[in-house]
């Protein structure tokens, strides 16, 4: 029996919560039954930021989670067997129009598993956005996964109507996406980047014919899952730095991998705590906006890993204790950069307000600046760690409180 459209939108708005190109909000429920508009209920709906920092809503679904491919930690690869649903590309269409309509959505965030071929997925996901775009006008933001397989003047077309495109490098090495996903190949996914970089620098040469034309303005991402092979964090983060260098990406998605209840055959591994991709994410932050390099980043620890207790950052500076404490009051910008509670906002703040007076501890509240976390690390006006640095319990000071166990 064929699945309603409500049927299909529940299965393929949660099979599409393992692209991490989005986070979901994670708020309260909320609808415009009682007055008001929007809601935060519906089947797909997450919360995205868009180039100019706007949180904006997004319809987050699969066009479909049949795949061709076999990859060993897909939930949705060819020998699962999960339920399986696919929507036409003019259901998507209207169902983004229909949700947009109802001011539940701003924009669209689509995915697929391959069917047929990866230049048949990638034509509908095109007819979509263009669709979309051309007869409907539509001006939302829309991101879309595209195929690295599927040809280059098929992405090329996709980046006429996207926001943004995504290739997913899938795994950290070649060699585990060799091992994992034997049907896929690392240098066809970075031909295909490579090549979408190049379109993306051609049409946003000033002196270019088509530079009227409207290109990827939000650029091109990539996802990168973490934990479905023993890599650790210092290859991982050093492959997604060359990743950064050589296509300019925007932003590498870290997704830590959930082992798939079927699969404990094909990979008997234990999943990795979500903290460890939340501090890959703030290890890849201090790279690219602090100028941290990442082998102080993960130096810390002779295994690779990052500190699962504490942040990045704070880690480092417990390591590199002879580095402060810092004068907030003399010091320059990228030393500031590297004290522990000191973001770029609270930095520059620092930077202006220490123009027309010397700063004290109660300039720092004044900045919603968190005094705990900093004052080990800094000297003021009015404060002095003393041996506040040196003591050999410093660490015990930040680290988490022990939680107590559940028992099943």
């Amino acid at each position: 029996m064929k699945k309603s459209l409500r049927e299909r939108l529940a299965i393929l708005s949660d099979a599409a919560k393992y692209d991490a190109s989005c986070a979901s909000s994670g708020t309260s429920k909320r609808d415009s039954r009682s007055g008001g508009l929007g809601s935060t209920e519906s089947s797909g709906i997450c919360h995205a930021y868009a180039p100019d920092g706007r949180c904006i809503s997004l319809l987050k679904i699969l066009m479909t989670n049949f795949c061709i491919y076999d990859c060993a930690y897909c939930i949705n690869r060819s020998s699962s067997n999960v339920e399986r649903a696919r929507f036409s590309a003019d259901e998507v269409v209207w169902l983004t129009l229909e949700f947009y309509r109802r001011n539940y959505i701003e924009g669209l965030f689509l995915s697929s598993g391959i069917i047929r071929s990866s230049d048949y997925t990638m034509e509908q996901m095109v007819k979509i956005a263009k669709d979309l775009r051309l007869k409907h006008d539509f001006r939302g933001y829309i991101h879309l996964k595209t195929i690295p397989e599927a040809s280059a003047a098929l992405i090329e077309e996709a980046g006429l109507y996207a926001d943004r495109l995504s290739i997913n490098i899938e795994l950290p090495t070649d060699a585990g996406v060799e091992a994992l996903a034997p049907q896929k190949h690392p240098q066809n996914i970075r031909r295909s980047m490579g090549e979408l970089r190049q379109k993306i620098d051609e049409f946003s040469e000033p002196t270019f014919r088509r530079r009227r034309k409207r290109f990827v303005p939000a650029g091109q991402s990539t996802q990168m899952i973490i934990g479905a092979d023993a890599t650790n964090d210092a290859t991982i983060l050093g492959s997604s730095a060359s990743l950064y260098g050589r296509f300019r990406l925007r932003r590498v998605y870290y997704s830590a991998f959930s082992p798939i209840p079927d699969a404990s055959n094909v990979l008997p591994l234990i999943k990795p705590p979500l903290i460890r991709e939340h501090r890959l994410y703030q290890a890849d932050w201090l790279y690219r906006f602090y100028g941290f390099d990442i082998a102080e980043i993960t130096a810390g620890r002779k295994d690779g890993m990052l500190d699962l207790d504490l942040d990045p950052k704070l880690a480092w500076a417990l390591e590199n204790r002879e580095r402060f404490p810092v004068d907030v009051n003399r010091a320059d910008k990228e030393v500031l950069f590297r004290v522990p509670g000191l973001g770029v906002k609270s930095v520059q703040s620092l930077l202006n307000a220490r123009r027309y007076r010397r700063l004290k501890i109660e300039d720092l509240v004044r900045l919603k600046i968190s005094v705990r976390k900093v004052k080990p690390f800094i000297v003021t006006d009015d404060w002095t760690p003393i041996k506040l640095i040196d003591r050999a319990n410093l660490r015990e000071l930040f680290a988490p409180e022990p939680e107590q166990l559940v028992l099943l």
